[in-house]
């Protein structure tokens, strides 16, 4: 592990130099050779695939897990989408001159190297690498272990990619081993190498990297995301917004758990939004306004409203107005992702300016808390820590900055 340290923080320190082109090239490589090693990739997935039925992996797991012919294609598509976007390193952020003549400039620099521990999802392999050699960051990959051959021969596309390109193929490694052990030590015992951490997994692995890691860590415990639906709520739009916020993908962080209703439309909303639900296979959980509405609703406990189910499960609360609302995501929310369904826009904006998450929509699903939806070509997670990264965590999230002063002689007196 330390060899590998010592070798990523010299790849980062040749690769903060290189220029947009290198990158570019390297990650264009990188998306071919997946394209041409398709049949390798597949094979090794295929031997995670009966890894994990031999382990009794859930369903929405294996889904997770499983590659194909257009799931490795998406892959090398999301690469290219990665090197086509603008150069994040260099950037001139801000640009001031001084009474004195100084001018001063503040510059985007890539962070270093980055940690990424993630579970599951191998296309992460492709994703996460990509956004890191495209703002300049070595970085040092830890997949799960039930995706472990099939992120392996996605990383030797990478590294594939670095090679064509002239640059050094440590700017990206893997730790090759499934050993539990190797996460502790990457997380306590090697923070002279790694200069931050980002987790992308379940409630279990983000909580044992921000308690254990000896480095900042950018990235969210659990995705408690609501809907609210106002008063003034088309009903048509609110049924549509849920739903699709509920069961697109029930497993992902931005899917919505919590649906709150204002008590001024509860009678007009809840038999259309609970029978659109109920028909798509969710259970409802409700509190005893939704219940006498809807008597398929079982009834919700107090630990309902700040659980993440991930799964096809939502509880419904009616509320008296806009500032409960905004209060209930206060108290049970994450800090995730929440959204108001209305045609008043003056309860739009008070929503959006009272309610603190990191992603807030108006007239939109959760579901689109994704750095590709928001033209970011992808993204490495969702930050909800208010330092340094906040949503989305593309590219430009993965940069920092340096002053750099230019004089004509000046001292200071």
């Amino acid at each position: 592990m330390n060899s590998m340290g010592e070798s990523a923080r010299r790849a980062a320190r040749a690769l903060a130099l290189t220029s947009n082109e290198q990158r570019n090239m390297a990650l264009r490589a990188a998306a071919e050779a997946i394209r041409s090693r398709q049949g390798e990739i597949l094979a090794a997935n295929a031997v995670d695939m009966s890894e994990g039925g031999e382990r009794s992996l859930s369903t929405a797991m294996l889904d997770r897990l499983m590659l194909d012919a257009d799931r490795v294609e998406g892959m090398a598509a999301g690469i290219e989408a990665v090197a086509e976007l603008h150069d994040p390193i260099g950037q001139v952020l801000a640009d001031w001159d001084r009474p004195n003549g100084l001018r001063i400039q503040r510059v985007s620099v890539p962070l270093g190297v980055i940690g990424i521990i993630y579970e599951s999802r191998p296309n992460v392999t492709a994703d996460a690498a990509a956004l890191c050699l495209k703002s300049g960051n070595a970085a040092i990959l830890r997949g799960g272990s039930e995706s472990f051959h099939s992120s392996q021969a996605i990383y030797q596309c990478l590294r594939e990619g670095l090679v064509s390109a002239g640059m050094d193929a440590d700017a990206v490694q893997m730790v090759p081993t499934t050993d539990r052990a190797a996460v502790g030590y990457l997380l306590s015992s090697m923070g002279e190498w790694l200069d931050v951490v980002v987790p992308r997994g379940g409630k279990s692995l983000i909580k044992r990297v921000q308690e254990e890691a000896r480095v900042p860590v950018i990235g969210h415990l659990e995705g408690i995301c609501h809907v609210y639906l106002h008063e003034a709520a088309v009903t048509d739009m609110a049924r549509d917004v849920v739903l699709n916020a509920k069961m697109r993908r029930t497993g992902i962080c931005g899917a919505a758990e919590t649906v709150l209703v204002d008590r001024a439309a509860a009678g007009r909303l809840l038999p259309v939004i609970s029978a659109a639900l109920i028909d798509a296979g969710c259970e409802i959980r409700g509190d005893n306004a939704v219940r006498e509405v809807v008597p398929e609703a079982r009834a919700a406990s107090n630990e309902d409203w700040s659980t993440e189910y991930l799964d096809a499960i939502i509880s419904i609360r009616v509320v008296d107005g806009i500032d409960q609302a905004i209060a209930h995501v206060a108290e049970f929310g994450s800090g995730h992702t929440e959204s108001i369904i209305t045609d008043d826009d003056m309860a739009a904006e008070q929503f959006l300016r009272e309610v603190d998450s990191a992603i807030l929509l108006h007239n939109a699903s959760t579901q689109f808390a994704d750095g590709g939806e928001f033209g970011m070509g992808a993204e490495i997670g969702i930050a909800t820590g208010r330092v340094h990264a906040r949503g989305p965590v593309g590219a430009d999230q993965l940069t920092s900055y340096k002053y750099v002063v230019r004089g004509s002689g000046q001292t200071r007196p």
